[in-house]
């Protein structure tokens, strides 16, 4: 026990936490989508290593910033046993980078880019974990707490998942400059040339299978707009955005017509390109959101759904398919919107249906949000 008790006053050292408060003190620098496509075309080993010594700076200044919020969070929810978990993985990722040598040379950048793998890797379960606290912190607080005074958590969250897309975007493009073979048109994680009509028809096809899964029929998914249209962006960002309305679509519309023996309406897609935006909408008829309902459906706090964490004692089975499973799914879609730019904007017509309006920046010129 003693021994327990020594290792954790080791593993976060007086040092330590006050190396954190400097470096999270420090600016913050954001690339933009251009900036990582043009920078990326060329991934030379001269280029690998620029890439590396500025993650190897930067890195330490977000994660220590996002670090030092985990400790001031309001109404006891940095106590909750899952935020202290989260806390000490950011902790755990800041001395890793920290302790790194300066880099300087190819073999330097090839053990710095293992180490930054396995930060991304230790973070995956960060959004489920996250929320399994304010499930936690929800327990013990009075019902008349919950729904009022919650902005301050709420606007915590955003600025700490969108801080967590930029990190992980950042360690995921310089891995993948690493790819010998990789696909045509791509350059790391961004793709020069995506067909968001392609990514809507996948992410459509996903959205089904579930549907077909949970409720044993699906509507169809009818989708408009020019097949030969493309433009550089991130598809995996995409799908998991067009995956999320679609799913919702697709269930408001399945659950509208449940006792109904009329054809369930089509759920449809259409996607413009104009010359700052291109827009994806997602129309359904399934007898849309109430009014008083809409400022909920971007918040953390309101989701009924189970999370996936709470029956799992064995926290690495979760995945990134189980965002969906606990309300997270809007609010973090709207956060991989604004991450390049863009936006996610719902329009509601009440015993009618619901138009969802995703917007993401043409031009790839806007630095990234940086919270």
């Amino acid at each position: 026990m003693a021994a327990k008790k020594a290792c954790e006053a080791l593993t976060f050292s007086k040092s330590l936490i006050e190396e954190v408060q400097r470096w999270g003190c420090m600016k913050q620098t954001g690339v933009s989508l251009r900036y990582m496509m043009e920078f990326g075309s060329d991934p030379s080993d001269k280029n690998l290593l620029i890439s590396a010594q500025f993650l190897h700076k930067e890195l330490p200044i977000r994660i220590a910033r996002r670090a030092l919020e985990l400790q001031t969070l309001p109404y006891g929810l940095s106590q909750k046993p899952a935020v202290l978990k989260v806390r000490d993985w950011y902790l755990d990722s800041f001395r890793d980078l920290r302790l790194f040598p300066e880099i300087k040379d190819t073999n330097d950048e090839k053990e710095f880019t293992q180490m930054i793998k396995a930060i991304k890797v230790r973070h995956n379960n960060v959004v489920p974990m996250m929320a399994l606290g304010v499930q936690q912190l929800k327990k013990g607080m009075e019902q008349k707490i919950v729904y009022k005074d919650l902005d301050e958590i709420h606007q915590f969250l955003d600025r700490f998942y969108l801080s967590r897309i930029g990190i992980r975007m950042l360690i995921g493009q310089h891995v993948e400059l690493h790819n010998p073979n990789p696909p045509p048109h791509c350059v790391g994680y961004i793709h020069t040339k995506m067909s968001p009509l392609e990514v809507a028809q996948n992410a459509s096809e996903d959205a089904r299978t579930i549907c077909l899964r949970e409720y044993g029929s699906a509507p169809d998914v009818n989708i408009y707009g020019d097949p030969h249209f493309t433009f550089p962006y991130v598809p995996t960002h995409l799908h998991l955005m067009v995956f999320e309305l679609v799913k919702n679509s697709l269930r408001a519309v399945q659950e509208h017509f449940v006792d109904s023996d009329k054809v369930t309406p089509p759920v449809r897609i259409i996607v413009a390109d104009g010359l700052e935006d291109v827009t994806i909408k997602v129309s359904d008829e399934g007898g849309g959101i109430p009014r008083s309902g809409l400022p909920k459906i971007f918040t953390y706090l309101y989701s009924t759904a189970r999370n996936p964490l709470d029956e799992e004692c064995d926290l690495g089975i979760a995945n990134a398919a189980t965002m969906a499973g606990y309300g997270y799914g809007l609010p973090i879609s709207r956060l991989y919107a604004r991450y390049f730019g863009g936006d996610l904007q719902i329009i509601s017509m009440e015993g009618y249906g619901t138009d969802a309006y995703l917007h993401l920046s043409r031009l790839g010129d806007s630095q990234e949000p940086l919270p």
